[in-house]
């Protein structure tokens, strides 16, 4: 810190705020009644200063409205940071300036701004707007209950059960997606596109979805609807990417490397010993993975292209495991985690159901896609020796991922997320 900061004197014009900045670098180890001092009666004027309470760290004192603030400056070895990231105490200085000027004399309006947003009228929201009033209107749907009734017909085990659905709609997929936002600095004027407003400072101004390109001040960014539609051309690739991003981005119910493995796994695998258990050979998996990446829904994974089978299993399993969000979500973790450890099987089926609703509208239906694909692979158990159990040892660990990813936490949970996926499969038909 103390070599990124020079000892000359220099003079400078905010041009946003019209102040003459005048710049007395390093003091060393000085009071802030000093600071104050130095820097009385001259507008924009600032210094660093070692602070005397807490040796060893630095102190920024600057000159404006007619006193001195003080803040404590961070420096990581490259920029100065705080919220933001500067390359210089000046950049830091004048974008301070800028904010401070117009917090000062633009206070009220400021409040005000988002008070009366036209964000339903700007970008591509326009094209959006009446999913937009729908989703802004629109009450949270009053969960499905489940009941289970012994059916007299079959076994009198208490896992053979059939279903009722009472007081509640369907489950439907509606594929809502909070915005992206990061940090984002822009060249030149910006306005935000929630309150059409202007988006001040000299870097950092505001932040920008990643996924759809969105624009908007930081305190507008919490207001914003979750609407996002991803932009396709932002999309820079299939694997590794948000589950719900991604069939927004492409408009689809599922993922795309879930339908086209599944469709040639039925297709030609079903019969295959040791299905999903048998490991392709990973560098075939890896060219299958950067086919996906490259060329999406044309990806070629025909038995002309992969002979084997299990070269397709590979990288669907490899697809769901590098999900950044897992199937199965952190927030629903400990709640599927916990249904697994109820030993009355009724109650236990129906906590796993209400776990199921609570899963994002994508990972939902990509987790019911799964396990009915995954029930028609036990029915050929005689010749690929896969049943509910055996499938649900493969992808338990894949589908279900500890919130803090503890080592010792995963091995002990290990035989509830096996069991977790084996009842899905077996009972895929009243969960659903």
């Amino acid at each position: 810190m103390r070599e990124s900061l020079s000892l000359s004197v220099c003079v400078c014009v905010c041009v946003c705020t019209k102040t003459t900045v005048f710049v007395y670098r390093f003091h060393g180890l000085i009071s802030r009644e000093r600071a104050d001092e130095l820097l009385a009666g001259t507008e924009g004027a600032y210094l660093i200063r070692e602070s005397q309470r807490q040796p060893g760290t630095y102190t920024l004192a600057l000159r404006f409205g007619g006193q001195t603030l003080n803040y404590r400056l961070f420096y990581d070895g490259k920029h100065f940071v705080g919220e933001k990231r500067f390359e210089s105490v000046h950049d830091l200085v004048t974008d301070g300036l800028i904010t401070l000027y117009i917090e000062t004399k633009a206070a009220e309006y400021i409040a005000k701004m988002t008070t009366n947003p036209i964000y339903q009228h700007l970008g591509y929201t326009s094209l959006l707007r009446d999913k937009i009033t729908h989703r802004l209107n629109r009450t949270r749907s009053e969960r499905k209950k489940v009941t289970f009734q012994q059916d007299e017909k079959i076994s009198p085990s208490p896992l053979s059960r059939r279903t009722t659905i009472k007081d509640g709609p369907e489950k439907h997929c509606n594929y809502e997606k909070i915005h992206n936002f990061k940090v984002h600095t822009f060249r030149g004027p910006h306005w935000c596109e929630y309150c059409a407003n202007f988006m001040w400072g000299l870097i950092a101004q505001g932040v920008r979805c990643s996924d759809c390109g969105l624009n908007v001040h930081k305190q507008c960014s919490k207001l914003v609807p979750s609407d996002c539609q991803p932009d396709l051309r932002r999309i820079k690739k299939v694997f590794s990417c948000d589950l719900t991003t991604l069939v927004k981005a492409h408009n689809t119910p599922r993922p795309m490397v879930l339908d086209m493995c599944i469709k040639e796994i039925e297709h030609r695998g079903l019969k295959s010993e040791g299905l999903y258990r048998v490991s392709g050979f990973t560098e075939h998996i890896e060219d299958v993975r950067l086919a996906f990446d490259r060329d999406g829904e044309k990806a070629d994974i025909s038995a002309n292209m992969y002979p084997d089978i299990n070269i397709i299993a590979g990288a669907l399993k490899l697809y769901l495991r590098d999900l950044p969000i897992s199937v199965i979500t952190y927030d629903v973790y400990s709640k599927f985690i916990q249904a697994a450890k109820i030993t009355d099987p009724d109650s236990r089926l129906e906590a796993v159901h209400d776990g199921l609703l609570q899963l994002p509208p994508a990972h939902y239906e990509t987790l019911r896609y799964l396990m009915t694909h995954l029930k028609r692979v036990t029915m050929y158990e005689k010749d690929n020796y896969m049943n509910s159990e055996n499938l649900g040892i493969v992808f338990g660990p894949t589908l279900m991922r500890p919130p803090d990813q503890n080592t010792l936490a995963t091995l002990n949970d290990m035989r509830y997320q096996k069991l977790i996926v084996q009842l899905l499969i077996e009972h895929e038909d009243i969960l659903f």
